[in-house]
């Protein structure tokens, strides 16, 4: 059976920040729901369900927040679903709220994903709560020197990223790190964390939210006619595989590239790099944008770097990346994965405002999690059919 058509008409989140003590987890996620039911023009009696996603509960040692924020996010009496796929969760949650409307289970669905790291303690659960850890950094540090031994990429190539990022977050009113005095040279004298990344080549720890409502065509296309255009969602999917195997690359893997080919060959994309206008990709680290560029046939095997070298992933570039500062700038670990996906979203909605994308048509979203072995990612178009 084939799927039917599904369109993102409201998109929230809620500011990010070191703490938001200002508010609980309840609090946290029904700003970020609010903004979404504002935006598609909807109250929470018009919702069929809710997916709920976020990292690991020992992050804030609250267990099945699927229940504790049942009455948050208006679910009482409704289905709620919970999604766990470490890092990559909120992609997850939002290609799962996707797959609902997709089915013809229900009309309209609301994605939330959160985190409020500043009530945990990120690297003790890392440690799966002994107290000791690499933390993610130090799990991801030898890829990224894999890369760059492979690839010969010039050491500038990761505060090059930092830069970008942390420039473009400076036009997005929700993004965690405002540094507009950044530059090469300060990332380069910034403490190294996990050779080859600094302290400001790597993602801040971030309190945060994001919600999506998700309806079926006639939404969507009333919507559109309300003056207010969705997002239609064109190809999803998730992809898992062992943190390591016999032969496995972690620089290029499998299930990076299989994720990949699976959206492009159902969206009908054969040249990504010229069809697909801009991306939001999962960079936790700096030296992973190049390498998605890769694992995501954007780039050629060794030509990822290039393209950051010339400012093809520049908000002005030929290829823009993380508009919005990506990770790199704003890391609610749980939420980071949607807002990908959402800030993918508003692209195509040309809604973005200050790190808008002009004329953007076509948006790649990604999120990776647990070591490097969990995918989730999509396609969102202007239409449906916009390639």
């Amino acid at each position: 059976m084939s799927s039917k058509p599904c369109a993102i008409v409201g998109i929230g989140q809620t500011h990010h920040k070191t703490r938001r003590w200002d508010v609980s987890l309840g609090g946290l996620v029904r700003e970020a729901a609010t903004r979404a039911l504002e935006d598609a023009q909807l109250t929470w009696a018009d919702i069929d369900a809710v997916v709920l996603g976020k990292a690991p509960d020992l992050f804030e040692g609250v267990m099945k927040p699927e229940l504790y924020l049942t009455d948050a996010l208006g679910a009482a009496g409704k289905p709620m679903f919970r999604v766990h796929t470490a890092g990559s969760v909120g992609g997850t949650t939002g290609i799962v709220a996707s797959h609902l409307v997709e089915s013809g289970v229900h009309k309209n669905v609301l994605a939330v994903a959160y985190q409020k790291q500043s009530e945990g303690n990120a690297q003790f659960a890392l440690g799966s709560g002994k107290g000791a850890s690499l933390g993610a950094g130090g799990a991801f540090a030898p890829y990224m020197r894999a890369y760059i031994r492979t690839t010969g990429a010039p050491a500038d190539i990761g505060p090059m990223v930092a830069v970008k990022d942390r420039l473009n977050a400076l036009k997005n009113p929700y993004a965690h790190l405002k540094l507009k005095d950044i530059s090469i040279e300060k990332v380069k004298d910034s403490p190294m964390m996990w050779e080859p990344v600094r302290y400001l080549e790597s993602c801040p720890s971030s309190d945060g939210a994001c919600a999506v409502v998700f309806t079926d065509e006639a939404g969507g296309k009333a919507a559109a006619s309300d003056g207010r255009p969705p997002a239609w969602v064109l190809a999803s999917a998730v992809r898992s595989e062992p943190s390591s195997f016999p032969g496995r690359d972690p620089v290029w893997t499998v299930g990076a590239a299989d994720c990949a080919a699976d959206i492009y060959r159902t969206a009908g994309i054969t040249r990504p790099r010229e069809q697909i206008d801009c991306a939001e990709l999962y960079v936790p680290f700096s030296w992973y944008e190049p390498m998605w560029l890769e694992a995501h046939d954007l780039a050629d095997r060794g030509e990822g770097w290039k393209m950051v070298e010339r400012g093809d992933t520049a908000l002005d570039g030929s290829f823009p990346v993380n508009m919005s500062g990506g990770v790199l700038s704003s890391n609610p670990i749980g939420a980071s994965g949607l807002l990908r996906f959402a800030e993918a979203a508003l692209q195509v909605r040309g809604m973005a405002g200050e790190h808008q994308v002009e004329g953007a048509k076509v948006a790649l979203a990604q999120a990776y999690g647990a070591s490097a072995q969990y995918y989730s990612m999509w396609l969102v178009g202007s239409s449906l059919d916009p390639v």
